[in-house]
């Protein structure tokens, strides 16, 4: 499969309005926002987990970024309430469920082939970011690895411009922004080409903004040549 495979393109995706797409776990359903492959694949994807869903044990050979969008998601390294971003490098595994349902940002397989620090950042745990117009707050999730992911609130009606050297994609959590004439809502992904200015203006009730500042596709990302079985639901 090829979804919005093309990286020289600005693209948007209104993921609220998709259908969600059962996988092959019982009440585990996604949205895909883009992928190269099939189950085994480059994804990044909203993922649903019903009430008292999982997954059995499998492993990341590529890697796994993911940001919980709500609910409270489980595996066997703790709880992951909403707000929390987790990098697994390349070479992690879980077995991953959530009790009470959730839903989650997810990307699979996008990681350098030599990043392997594990990041954990719950509600608050970021570092501080600077001000800069429009921004009531900015927390750093990440910074490394050539990749900088932000978690900011932008406030109601502001103008607001995010640096985009190397690539950039966005996901409203809450509220809505407009850029270059899109509005972009609730879930709405946007992913911008290196060097294409970025500048927005928040909504009436601001918006809440997870973003990452990075080559879209690392050259030296990981690569399929390791056994896996990863992939079944992402």
């Amino acid at each position: 499969m090829l979804l919005n495979e093309d990286f020289s393109k600005r693209v948007i995706v209104h993921a609220a309005k998709l259908d969600w797409v059962p996988s092959p776990a019982k009440g585990v359903e996604r949205r895909m926002l883009f992928r190269i492959g099939e189950e085994k694949a480059l994804a990044t994807s909203i993922v649903r987990y019903a009430p008292e869903s999982s997954f059995s044990h499998h492993e990341h050979p590529g890697g796994e970024e993911f940001f919980v969008l709500d609910g409270v998601f489980q595996d066997g390294s703790g709880d992951f309430p909403a707000g929390t971003y987790v990098r697994n490098p390349p070479g992690t595994g879980h077995a991953p469920k959530s009790d009470g349902g959730c839903t989650i940002l997810v990307k699979l397989w996008q990681f350098k082939a030599n990043d392997r620090e594990r990041i954990v950042r719950r509600p608050g745990e970021g570092t501080k970011g600077a001000a800069r117009p429009g921004v009531a707050s900015a927390e750093i999730l990440f910074d490394g690895s050539n990749e900088l992911v932000m978690l900011e609130e932008w406030q109601p009606n502001a103008d607001v411009e995010v640096a985009n050297p190397n690539g950039l994609e966005l996901l409203v959590v809450e509220g809505a922004f407009t850029e270059s004439g899109d509005f972009l809502d609730r879930w709405s992904w946007l992913r911008l080409p290196a060097e294409q200015p970025f500048r927005a203006e928040a909504g009436p009730s601001g918006a809440r903004i997870w973003y990452k500042s990075a080559p879209l596709l690392h050259e030296d990302v990981s690569q399929f040549d390791a056994p896996t079985t990863e992939g079944q639901g992402r």
